[in-house]
């Protein structure tokens, strides 16, 4: 067998490439460290907001707070759970749209659900009770 016959076939050879895994595999280490930097600055801002009482408005804070969540939560999925459009032909990003899809859903549905039925739901207050009771 030729060397480059035996060099195609594989036999004898490491056939392990280093590349394979750069596409849906395992990270580098420079991206785990990307993550990790990404991850404790984004849990470091929030921290600071609240503790040094920064922005005056509390509902501004719980806003900021929350968008920095979401872009922690996208760090997390891209440099630590290693989810692209790229990973498995794309069908786990497809699954994960599919999953914030129906958690969004669910929540904003059972947020509205509770609101009318706080809203529709609500005890008479003393003077109602009193207009009633003649």
């Amino acid at each position: 067998m030729s060397a480059d016959a035996h060099h195609l076939s594989g036999h004898g050879q490491d056939t392990h490439d280093p590349h394979a895994h750069s596409e849906g595999g395992h990270g580098t280490v420079k991206g785990y460290v990307t993550g990790f930097v990404l991850s404790v600055i984004l849990t470091v801002i929030p921290f600071w907001l609240v503790m040094g009482n920064v922005l005056d408005n509390s509902l501004v804070t719980t806003l900021v707070i929350l968008a920095l969540g979401g872009v922690q939560m996208v760090v997390h999925v891209v440099y630590f759970l290693h989810m692209s459009t790229k990973s498995e032909g794309g069908w786990t990003f497809m699954a994960l749209i599919f999953t914030i899809t129906l958690v969004a859903i669910m929540l904003s549905g059972s947020v509205w659900v509770m609101y009318h039925l706080n809203h529709n739901m609500m005890p008479m207050d003393a003077h109602d009770v009193m207009n009633n009771a003649r």
